[in-house]
């Protein structure tokens, strides 16, 4: 899953950032409204975290562009804890969701998780597909109920798979998620890591879908 974080203050962006990849998300950083905007609008995330006071191009601004644009992707909006019109002004722009400044770090990770899950169509932090169970949560695996361990890459490819199951995910959708900008993308690895993962998983857990992609297929009930 990959994040963007639009913050201006460089030790609450890099606070941010930090915490969004230890949990296991691909996170892009920018430090004013406009930077942001031409992310957003040119890069495919998961989730935004937005500050709503930036430099150059103010958060509701960039926000409002995002929405004209067709851009869907989740925002949670950062605002001041006695500026209660903000929180109003960010929800009626598009916002998805708002924390108020001073927040602890663990909040806004809740608040992207629940984001992205509901984004999904995901009720809850575990998704089960026959056997196999991931929690978002605790970034773990298991199958028939016992521990599966995987590298983060591993991790990310299924992760993203089991999020988007039942229709078919390209290399290149795949790549976009899991990689920043800056990453030297090849798409040879994806196919690495499918393989890597039936190996460790399931043998028949991800479909290779020819010429098109891959696909996790919910087991019909029995």
């Amino acid at each position: 899953m990959r994040i963007l974080v639009v913050e201006d203050d460089p030790d609450l962006n890099r606070q941010l950032a930090d915490a969004l990849k230890t949990a296991g998300y691909t996170v892009d950083s920018a430090r004013d409204g406009e930077e942001g905007h031409f992310l957003g609008e040119t890069e495919p995330y998961d989730a935004v975290v937005l500050d709503i006071g930036l430099p150059r191009m103010d958060g509701i601004s960039v926000l409002e562009a995002w929405r004209r644009a067709g851009r869907n992707m989740p925002v949670l909006i950062l605002t001041a804890r006695d500026r209660w019109s903000d929180k109003v002004q960010g929800i009626d722009a598009g916002a998805d969701d708002y924390v108020a400044k001073p927040f602890h770090i663990e909040e806004v990770l809740a608040r992207i998780r629940a984001l992205v899950r509901r984004a999904a169509g995901h009720a809850t932090n575990e998704i089960e597909c026959g056997p196999v169970r991931i929690d978002t949560k605790a970034g773990r695996v298991t199958v028939d109920g016992n521990p599966v361990k995987l590298t983060a890459h591993e991790y990310k490819v299924l992760e993203y798979l089991m999020h988007h199951r039942d229709r078919v995910v390209s290399r290149t959708e795949l790549i976009e998620h899991l990689y920043d900008q800056d990453f030297d993308r090849d798409s040879n690895t994806i196919e690495v890591f499918v393989g890597r993962l039936r190996k460790k998983v399931a043998p028949d857990l991800i479909d290779t879908v020819r010429g098109l992609g891959y696909r996790i297929i919910t087991p019909k009930a029995s």
